[in-house]
């Protein structure tokens, strides 16, 4: 059987088309000291430049000491970091998935990738039961992983995906209710830093990393304008009433709302250790910031609010993550505003349509 041959067509460089055997049109990606790949879409289309740059981002065979040996976890794993998939994420989120990625380097990073299946995968999830929220995650990463294993020609499919989630018995930060939510308010008066950074947290929904970083500067026009530290969002969040009343009452610093004693503004350590002796004298041990991000999702959801509005405030991208936070909804409440809105239709409906025989 002869060579392939070529077919003249307009290619980005270091791609070609040719004939394969079965006559077919294919284009491949090769370059001296590249992995050779085949594209699998059509030129001209989203997906194919999609293709041929990440070929082009992570295509180079690693040379020297630091080697590695191809299709092995080591050889995934290195060119991922150089990929949007982790480069365009915030500095906070890479330390996150480099701590769990390496952990999972350190045993099976020279095993060959095309290896693993789902059974693997389960059985990876199995031994960390007792860290089902570690384990969850390392599900996530291995996704993400066998994704790009996919773009680059290594795999066709995704056995991280026929793997269902480990069950998480303590359901994360507690969540405040109403009742957290009026102790910490009777023991902290409006006009204490505790009462600001209180509020800052359940009026704006945001984390203690990007709690700690607001101050004045930040507001404008009625709004509280975020850049979330793990997602990079830019959110522009309109002040509520009772926020706008803690900010005017409370002396604050000039970079941060809340600052230490020597008037600087807080680490997201140092804050989160600070909120917790606040929340531990108004009796509230257990709870912390995170759970107040919690309430201001649930207070959303008991009101009727749909998840694109949750979102709009709390940042998060997907429904899957608002359903993490507004599964506390309190039931009852929820209950009420269901067979409220049940009741109203009935009553629509017996006045729109009256029974035969009936009273006008």
């Amino acid at each position: 059987m002869g060579r392939p041959r070529t077919v003249n067509t307009a290619l980005p460089r270091y791609c070609s088309a040719f004939k394969d055997r079965h006559g077919k049109t294919r284009v491949r990606f090769r370059r001296t000291g590249w992995a050779t790949r085949y594209a699998q879409h059509e030129p001209g289309t989203p997906e194919f430049t999609q293709e041929f740059h990440e070929w082009q981002a992570n295509g180079k065979i690693q040379v020297g000491g630091d080697r590695v040996e191809p299709g092995t976890w080591d050889d995934l794993i290195t060119r991922f970091y150089a990929s949007p998939g982790f480069t365009k994420r915030a500095a906070e989120t890479q330390r996150s998935y480099r701590g769990e990625l390496e952990r999972f380097r350190a045993t099976y990073g020279g095993r060959k990738v095309a290896t693993m299946n789902a059974r693997h995968v389960d059985q990876l999830m199995q031994n960390m039961q007792d860290r089902p929220s570690a384990a969850n995650n390392l599900k996530k990463r291995l996704g993400q992983l066998f994704k790009l294993s996919q773009r680059l020609g290594w795999r066709t499919d995704n056995p991280a995906l026929a793997v269902g989630r480990l069950e998480t018995k303590s359901g994360g930060y507690a969540t405040w209710q109403e009742e957290q939510i009026a102790a910490y308010e009777a023991k902290h008066e409006i006009g204490t830093p505790a009462r600001l950074a209180f509020d800052l947290a359940l009026y704006t929904a945001q984390r203690r990393s990007d709690v700690c970083l607001m101050g004045p500067q930040h507001v404008s026009g009625g709004k509280i304008t975020v850049k979330q530290l793990k997602t990079g969002k830019t959110l522009k969040l309109p002040i509520h009433p009772a926020l706008a009343a803690s900010i005017a009452a409370t002396p604050t610093g000039h970079l941060a709302f809340i600052v230490s004693n020597r008037g600087a503004p807080r680490t997201k350590e140092s804050f989160g250790n600070w909120f917790r002796a606040q929340c531990n004298a108004a009796g509230l041990q257990g709870y912390s910031m995170h759970g107040l991000r919690k309430a201001a999702s649930r207070r959303m959801a008991e009101q009727g609010l749909s998840n694109q509005l949750i979102k709009s405030i709390t940042g998060h991208s997907s429904d899957n993550e608002v359903a993490r936070y507004t599964r506390d909804a309190e039931q009852s409440r929820m209950a009420e505003l269901a067979m409220e809105s049940m009741a109203n239709a009935s009553a629509n409906h017996l006045a729109t349509h009256p029974k035969k025989g009936g009273k006008p």
